[in-house]
């Protein structure tokens, strides 16, 4: 067996003191070791011999050139933060002075615009007169997803105890444990109250949970998912659906109808408000479509 380099034995440690002293999870361990074992082959390959032989200039020209071969930004920002922290812990530990890692950032990513259903194609998704339970029971789910714009985790979340107010509002729990208490709309109560008194045939072997499944218990993330693409495909939508893409329905038509993006960003737990900004260019590119399409000067004039 090849011995350990110095590096390696460093990096091990580092390893060491993630999994024992900072209890990581075992994802964060796997990227970590992912992406230092990327640095360990490099610094090799370099024929380095001390980490005070790295320096920010180098560490730049290693994050082009593997930029370069592909890798992409988000794994980038990752990766240099995974050798952020490494330094960090040899500052730490006397072997290093500073950190060449500080002062450096990956490109950033070109963020995608959300998918989102138009205001028509939300009613045709919305519009549903079977009396089956768990078609009740999916009805109050996607009423819901579009009335106040919940997260998947948040819907499947929910207790019977969620909703004050005879139903007019309900309260989750967001990320990082944030409570937040939203209005439910008239459909959406409506299509709520039904749920519940077809939910007392259901065997109950969760008491609190809102929404079961047909075995009684709490709803899954998956089985939403399922029956959510389920009945899009039934409705004929054009496109596959997803309950994420309900909520990005929700912020896009609110803040069309608004313009208030406070307002949204409070209705969706954003808690920074550039995550809700991009629905304002959601809004902006489909200003841009209409007006490609209606304004004189813009029109592609058509052939003869």
């Amino acid at each position: 067996m090849q011995p350990k380099t110095p590096f390696q034995q460093d990096v091990d440690a580092f390893l060491d003191y993630l999994k024992f002293e900072k209890n990581s999870s075992r994802h964060t361990l796997s990227a970590y070791t992912r992406d230092l074992a990327k640095l360990t082959v490099w610094l090799e390959a370099q024929a380095l011999f001390s980490w005070s032989d790295i320096s920010e200039k180098r560490l730049r020209y290693w994050l082009a050139e593997l930029h370069r071969q592909g890798l992409q930004s988000k794994s980038l920002q990752r990766l240099l933060s995974s050798v952020r922290s490494l330094f960090r812990y040899l500052n730490r530990q006397g072997v290093v002075e500073g950190n060449p890692a500080k002062g450096l950032s990956a490109p950033k990513a070109s963020r995608k615009l959300p998918v989102t259903l138009d205001t028509d194609q939300m009613h045709a998704l919305l519009e549903n007169s079977d009396d089956d339970p768990l078609v009740v029971r999916d009805q109050a789910m996607l009423e819901l997803f579009y009335s106040s714009g919940l997260r998947l985790s948040e819907l499947v979340g929910l207790n019977l105890e969620s909703f004050k107010e005879e139903y007019q509002q309900v309260k989750v729990l967001g990320k990082g444990g944030k409570e937040r208490l939203l209005p439910v709309g008239s459909k959406a109560r409506n299509a709520v109250k039904q749920w519940l008194t077809v939910r007392a045939t259901f065997p109950v072997k969760d008491e609190q949970a809102m929404f079961l499944s047909k075995q009684g218990e709490r709803i899954s993330q998956r089985q939403v998912q399922n029956r959510v693409k389920r009945q899009a495909q039934e409705q004929g939508m054009p496109t596959s659906v997803h309950p994420h893409m309900l909520r990005h329905s929700f912020a896009s038509h609110m803040l069309e109808s608004s313009g208030d993006l406070r307002a949204v960003q409070e209705l969706l737990g954003h808690s920074d408000i550039s995550t809700t900004q991009i629905y304002t260019h959601l809004d902006f590119q489909h200003l841009a479509d209409v007006y490609d399409k209606a304004h004189p000067r813009a029109r592609k004039k058509n052939k003869d």
